[in-house]
């Protein structure tokens, strides 16, 4: 932690001032605009104890999640304040009596107070569209054979940590396993405030570098395997998909055996015959429930799909030269001879790769998004 003397530099009063100036939020125009939170807050909290809310269910979820959004933006402005004023009593104490344990505690104060105001900067980079819904996460293995399957679920296993640390909620609605170990691909919902708007950080094709658990003779292997990260779509967005265009199969689900198997025909994988989009779930022990999930699944791809061809032919009417997204090789985890992983895009590093592994993706996540908003701040200009 840094010492007293450094954070003390700048006057406390400034750093609190500072707060009316930080970004934020889309929904508060760019900025921590507090007075038009309250409002918010208020009438949500006069709709949310409306007698006649839970007559319509959906509507009654959606308007208690942006209760709950607009309440923890609202804990985070405050907590900023707080944080500055109690930092700025405290220097006041400690300096009418010279006490080395109260600057400490300034100190302390003001580390906290800094640590809200980068969550407040992250929240300004989750502007876009989609950015507060919750993500739809697939995870395919690449080249490596075994070692990518098992490297696939590696990284699901790595996803589902970090969404469990923010206590977002998850659903396994699809896996494939591998011919020997891990899975050939996963499909993973997760839902949260902005889930989607820090999880689009991670799309892209993820190497691991290790001495390999399969070889018999120990030798390092590479292994890849690609995540993809689409917006769940609320009901404000209707995507029409035409009965005809769609080829349905049921198949038996399962894993790798004991009461993960099911004797029945319940798995449904459903082909969009025009853009060649495949969705399968085998989450549910009914066809019916596992179809309606690979269909919500299939409305947000075709979304996406479109959006994406949109925004290409727009880059090559205005002759830009687009990135490759999906499928460019984002990180590397390297296990073996040492412990690294390191973000292609960003140069950030980090030395402890078992703690990335187990979830630990924010200074990851967080430096994507500067990165991004970065680049998009210099094309526009």
């Amino acid at each position: 932690m840094r010492t007293s003397t450094s954070l003390l530099s700048t006057p406390v009063s400034s750093a609190s001032a500072s707060l009316h100036c930080v970004p934020a939020s889309p929904s508060s125009g760019g900025v921590f605009d507090e007075t038009g939170l309250r409002k918010k807050q208020q009438e949500l909290e006069e709709a949310s104890a409306r007698p006649d809310l839970w007559e319509d269910r959906e509507k009654a979820e959606r308007l208690l999640r942006e209760k709950r959004r607009v309440e923890r933006e609202l804990e985070l402005v405050d907590g900023i304040e707080l944080a500055f004023s109690d930092a700025e009593v405290l220097l006041e104490l400690a300096q009418e009596a010279s006490d080395a344990d109260t600057l400490s505690e300034v100190a302390e104060k003001l580390g906290a107070g800094e640590a809200r105001l980068e969550d407040a900067e992250l929240h300004a980079m989750l502007g876009g569209e989609h950015d507060g819904a919750g993500a739809i996460v697939e995870i395919n293995a690449g080249a490596g054979g075994t070692d990518a399957a098992d490297w696939a679920e590696m990284l699901l296993r790595m996803y589902l940590r970090w969404a469990e640390e923010r206590d977002m909620t998850t659903e396994i609605l699809d896996v494939q396993a591998g011919d020997e170990a891990g899975l050939r691909s996963s499909t993973v919902t997760i839902q949260g405030d902005f889930a989607f708007g820090y999880l689009k950080a991670e799309e892209g094709v993820h190497r691991l570098v290790r001495i390999s658990p399969f070889d018999a003779q120990h030798r390092r292997h590479t292994a890849f395997a690609s995540v993809s990260v689409i917006p769940e779509l609320d009901d404000s967005i209707d995507v029409e998909v035409d009965e005809k265009d769609l080829r349905v199969d049921t198949y038996r689900a399962g894993g790798a055996g004991g009461q993960h198997v099911n004797k029945t025909d319940s798995a449904v994988r459903l082909t969009h015959e025009p853009t060649g989009i495949v969705v399968q779930c085998q989450n549910e022990r009914s066809q019916h429930k596992n179809r309606a999930q690979a269909l919500k699944v299939l409305k947000a791809r075709i979304y996406e799909h479109y959006r994406r061809e949109q925004e290409e032919k727009m880059a090559a009417m205005r002759g830009e030269k687009q990135e490759i997204g999906f499928g460019s090789q984002i990180r590397s985890y390297t296990l073996h001879p040492t412990q690294r992983v390191k973000d292609h895009r960003t140069g950030v590093e980090a030395g402890n790769a078992q703690a990335v592994l187990d979830g630990q993706l924010d200074k990851f996540i967080r430096a994507t998004l500067l990165w991004k908003s970065t680049r998009g701040a210099g094309s526009s200009s």
